[in-house]
């Protein structure tokens, strides 16, 4: 798959220094540069008719189990990527398109999606973008407010995905890691979304073992007094995720991941006590399978790629195939001829659902 401008990867990289935040420079991303390949911008294809639509990977949190360290205090993290509304909108037409079936976008991403300063033109682009069928958005809720719920209402958004974790104010402040998050206001703002707009509101909070396993019992009241899901048609209004350790991301001191039969253990019981929905399956949730956008490399595949800019990690390069098909994140071991403009020869390491992993 090309570049839905039809322009080659030649002359401007489609990457530019937009400004700086955290110390970290940050890139808005345009054409010609590809949108699919990288996990933290562009579009992401699983083979659903679920399209992960992922504009921004800024955060003005500092979530204590992030998986992929977020926010100001992130210590792995080199640089921040931004990308341009109307060029991330048709990049979703391009792969709706390819798919033949009507999607759902859901804008989430490696940061806080609504630190995107042009969210709201994002999802007016996706509400005209052909096939495009229903648009929701993932957010912690720190940037919610009636003003910007009204605005993506109007704009065409249908249902926010809420990571909720407590209501809790102290427990809330611990959980995001900043002083300033005020849950109280969090779930009147949710209050209005399902009872003043066309907004549907799910939650969906991680559950930290020793910290607010309890907390979801209150979760789960506030979903049954607002009826949390029904504009979704969904049998549930809270999907609660489970803490993981990820390489990348932050542990949580003195916690120990739950391991999966143990995490859906607990969820059966807690199904029980509370008699709500707590596991629907993903078809009740409107998943459904789809054509997946092809593969063009493989793991253990030599490719030459050039370099572009720094890249999402410290150690990593964002480069482009010699092809202008796939953006991939590079590592180069501290080389330093690997520099923006550069063409090396890498291998392949990573190509799960069109994310690719090389090294030079």
């Amino acid at each position: 798959m090309t570049s839905p401008t039809g322009w080659c990867m030649t002359g401007d990289s489609g990457v530019r220094v937009w400004g700086v935040i955290h110390g970290r420079r940050v890139y808005m991303v345009g054409p010609p540069l590809p949108l699919v390949g990288h996990i933290a911008f562009g579009v992401i294809d699983r083979g659903t008719n679920v399209l992960q639509v992922r504009p921004s990977t800024l955060c003005p949190h500092n979530c204590i189990y992030c998986s992929v360290d977020a926010g100001p205090s992130s210590r792995t993290r080199r640089a921040e990527f931004l990308v341009e509304p109307e060029y991330i909108a048709r990049w979703v037409g391009v792969i709706a398109q390819f798919k033949g079936v009507s999607v759902e976008a859901l804008i989430d991403g490696v940061g806080e999606p609504l630190a995107h300063p042009q969210i709201l033109e994002i999802i007016r682009l996706l509400r005209k973008t052909p096939l495009v069928g229903r648009i929701a958005l993932e957010t912690h809720g720190g940037f919610l407010s009636r003003h910007l719920v009204r605005k993506l209402a109007e704009a065409g958004l249908d249902r926010i995905n809420l990571s909720l974790d407590t209501l809790d104010p102290e427990k809330a402040r611990l959980l995001s890691g900043v002083p300033w998050y005020d849950v109280e206001r969090v779930v009147r703002v949710v209050e209005y979304a399902v009872k003043e707009t066309s907004i549907d509101v799910v939650l969906t909070p991680v559950v930290v073992p020793g910290i607010n396993e309890d907390d979801m019992r209150d979760l789960i009241d506030l979903a049954k007094s607002l009826r949390l899901g029904e504009k979704s048609g969904w049998p549930t209004g809270v999907l609660i995720q489970k803490y993981e350790e990820h390489r990348y991301g932050r542990k949580v001191r003195g916690v120990k991941a739950w391991s999966w039969a143990r995490f859906y253990k607990w969820l059966r019981e807690l199904e029980e006590e509370t008699g709500y929905r707590l596991k629907p399956g993903m078809e009740e949730l409107g998943f459904r399978k789809a054509p997946k956008l092809p593969a063009p490399y493989r793991r253990g595949e030599e490719v030459i790629l050039r370099v572009v800019s720094e890249g999402w990690h410290k150690g990593e390069l964002l480069a482009v195939t010699a092809r202008g098909d796939r953006v991939m994140a590079l590592y180069c071991n501290g080389d330093k001829r690997c520099s923006p403009g550069v063409r090396v020869r890498a291998r392949i390491v990573r190509d799960k659902d069109n994310i690719y992993v090389a090294r030079a």
